[in-house]
């Protein structure tokens, strides 16, 4: 079921959601409306299921599981006519990206390795690097804020410092806001421009209870829409634990950690509605995707942590290899990077799935 349009807000679209509990997958493929007097977001060719790694026209894309490229005359070439009269192929040697976050022990970001740090292996084996660089890539991101009655008197505090975020950020993200409570309504699509954006966290009501999971997924969905950019990242602010989703948080779990799911950062307020079961909840979706659940003991402290949030989002790793076994595609869970460097303790890298096949032309 979509969720509907509310009364009272007929200024606000909701988001397109196609929840964990029903079997219509094309749900989950619908564009998110648009608002008032702005153009809908047009959708990607060929639109996949919430599930699927995005198309980017920049970033190919790895053939479908079980798919044998040497079968695929785009990845081989005729080089000559052998003595016999034989075309010979030549098979293309593919390339992995991956794009990495590296944390210590605290989880403070490490942004200051150089390549001898790190370590890829691929099913267990050991991959020998051949390019790597730091950079700060544009991401797309969503901006997703509690809008119940709790967070009436925090809001000009966390649009504060939500606009710091946005500031800091490359001027190339693109970004948009959701506000949610027992529903989630799509304030501003994707935009780099950051006065459209600062109205869109102005649209308070405070009112209503939380539906987190539901707004978080949908969220998910409308970023995978966004085919420009590969890097995808949620920021979630919230001082209640969810209290009204039809998605559990198991199912928004498996949602978010399909490939090229975005990483989420989670900013628990603390509060009468912020009990442990609801910070456990805000780490693991955190955790869970790669990113890091904040808790703050006042409010004061929010602007600090979405500048940390922003230097993260900017300090990103990519390396790249050539598999040994070419017959063999990676998944993410035969995927691995270690780091290690002196003088850091133990580090841990965060990948993201939306790896990416250099020179595959086949989206």
């Amino acid at each position: 079921m979509v969720s509907s349009l509310s009364k009272g807000f007929s200024s606000h679209f909701m988001i397109s959601l196609a929840l964990a509990a029903m079997v219509s997958s094309a749900v989950a493929q619908a564009p998110v409306p648009a608002k008032p007097g702005t153009t809908a977001p047009a959708p990607a060719a060929n639109t996949a299921p919430v599930n699927a790694a995005p198309v980017n026209n920049d970033t190919p894309q790895p053939a479908a599981a079980g798919d044998d490229s040497s079968a695929d005359p785009s990845a081989q070439e005729p080089s000559a006519n052998d003595q016999a009269g034989m075309f010979v192929f030549k098979k293309e040697v593919e390339e992995i990206i991956l794009h990495a976050t590296v944390f210590d022990a605290e989880r403070h970001l490490v942004p200051d390795l150089d390549r001898g740090a790190f370590a890829v292996f691929q099913n267990g084996t050991p991959q020998t690097i051949t390019a790597f660089r730091r950079q700060d890539v544009p991401v797309a991101m969503g901006i997703v804020i509690d809008n119940s009655g709790s967070m009436r008197d925090k809001r000009d505090e966390v649009n504060r410092a939500v606009l710091n975020l946005i500031r800091a950020s490359n001027p190339e993200d693109e970004i948009f806001v959701v506000n949610f409570s027992k529903n989630y309504y799509l304030d501003q699509d994707f935009t780099s421009d950051v006065n459209l954006l600062q109205t869109a966290l102005h649209q308070v009501s405070a009112t209503g209870s939380t539906a987190l999971y539901d707004a978080v997924v949908a969220s998910a969905v409308h970023l995978k829409n966004n085919t420009r950019l590969d890097n995808k990242v949620l920021l979630v602010i919230t001082d209640g634990q969810d209290n009204m989703s039809q998605e559990t948080l198991d199912e928004a779990l498996h949602r978010l950690q399909q490939k090229s799911g975005p990483t989420i950062y989670a900013v628990g307020l603390l509060g009468d509605g912020l009990q442990r079961q609801g910070r456990d909840a805000l780490a693991r979706l955190a955790q869970g995707t790669g990113g890091v659940a904040y808790f703050p003991e006042n409010l004061g402290q929010v602007a600090d942590i979405t500048r940390t949030v922003a230097h993260d989002i900017r300090s990103q790793y990519t390396i790249a290899y050539r598999p040994q076994n070419q017959n063999v595609k990676p998944d993410d869970r035969s995927l691995r990077v270690e780091a290690i460097a002196p003088g850091h303790g133990k580090l841990t890298v965060s990948i993201r799935s939306g790896y990416h096949f250099a020179g595959d032309s086949s989206h």
